[in-house]
């Protein structure tokens, strides 16, 4: 247990950094974020809207899969998948170089050399592959992001991974956007996300039961 204690810490840290937001003015956000989304006109303006949105979901709690299926929506769906893919790509390289730049400072001046080597190695060994399947997850893709930011995990095992899960969370959610009416659509976009968070979850409560 002593040997997992340090990446246990700095994940429940970048855990709360995830969640808090979404406590604290997720409700509000969202309706907010509904608005804008209503009031957008014109191409250019739907395709900023739904970039710059996703590249602030990694700190804000913006409703990614709404606007994903927006995306597909206004844009079509090819054009929509990429405005997607370039906001949620974008937003986790924000998030990742931010946890470098603070997170791995702070790491490095609570934490024990021995305990900072072994949550690399962790890193080393299961980061790119952790970071794919957090994609699809709420709150872990954005938690992934932060922790593995906190290792000296490389850009290129970071942004590959995170780029083809993101490519195919973009285009399912556009294909729903662009297909799909958007009265259902919509209701689909949001249960999506609390199912997959749901599952997600299983292996761990069963894990953690007596």
């Amino acid at each position: 247990m002593r040997k997992l204690l340090t990446p246990i810490l700095i994940l429940t840290a970048v855990l709360l950094v995830a969640t808090v937001p979404f406590v604290l003015i997720g409700g509000p956000l969202e309706r907010r974020v509904d608005a804008w989304l209503d009031a957008a006109t014109g191409r250019g303006t739907k395709a900023a809207l739904v970039v710059g949105l996703l590249a602030g979901d990694v700190l804000l709690p913006v409703p990614s899969s709404v606007v994903n299926t927006f995306a597909g929506k206004a844009l079509g769906f090819l054009p929509g998948a990429a405005a997607a893919w370039l906001g949620m790509t974008a937003g986790a390289v924000i998030g990742f170089a931010l946890a470098r730049l603070f997170g791995r400072p702070l790491a490095v001046r609570l934490c024990a050399e021995e305990d900072l080597q072994r949550t690399d190695a962790l890193s080393a060994r299961y980061g790119s592959g952790l970071l794919l399947l957090a994609r699809a997850v709420p709150v872990l893709a954005e938690a992934s992001v932060l922790f593995f930011g906190t290792t000296d995990l490389s850009w290129r095992r970071f942004v590959v991974p995170v780029a083809l899960g993101n490519l195919v969370i973009a285009l399912g959610y556009a294909a729903l956007g662009h297909w799909v009416a958007l009265p259902i659509a919509i209701p689909l976009a949001l249960a999506i996300p609390a199912v997959i968070f749901l599952v997600a979850g299983g292996p761990a409560r069963r894990g953690s039961s007596p």
